[in-house]
């Protein structure tokens, strides 16, 4: 392409290059099947008994920095997932189940298997040594 000056050839578009005729559109219905696993709440609450509502990947307490609005939230990650076992699978709440933000459990389902706790914990120390954490 003549006069492209950058490394792509394609054309970049900033959010401020957008063509204003563009148009979005969102809400439209779909139905959809999918398998639902169920989970034992009683296995949740021992899992928070034992390892509290900080998050075990990057140390977030959702309490100490919302205040009452945060207490007692936090997701509960399966260390094995639960699409991998039989409907008789009986989890050990303190090993086999974590606390996690959000954030951290989604970065530990990006990968497949799900990432380990101990490998999320090096990628956050790596990123506050170098200063990218917004922790």
């Amino acid at each position: 392409m003549k006069g492209v000056w950058y490394a792509c050839r394609e054309a970049q578009y900033l959010p401020e290059e957008l063509p204003a005729s563009t148009i979005y559109s969102e809400g439209a219905k779909a139905q959809i099947l999918v398998n639902a696993y169920e989970r034992d709440p009683a296995a949740r609450k021992a899992c928070l008994r034992h390892h509290g509502y900080r998050c075990q990947g990057c140390g977030f307490s959702f309490e100490e920095f919302y205040g009452e609005a945060g207490r007692n939230f936090i997701h509960v990650h399966h260390r094995v997932p639960l699409h991998t076992v039989s409907e008789n699978y009986r989890p050990d709440p303190v090993n086999d189940m974590v606390p996690l933000c959000p954030n951290c459990h989604a970065m530990v389902h990006r990968t497949r298997p799900p990432m380990e706790t101990d490998a999320l914990k090096a990628i956050i120390a790596a990123a506050r040594l170098k200063g990218k954490a917004g922790l």
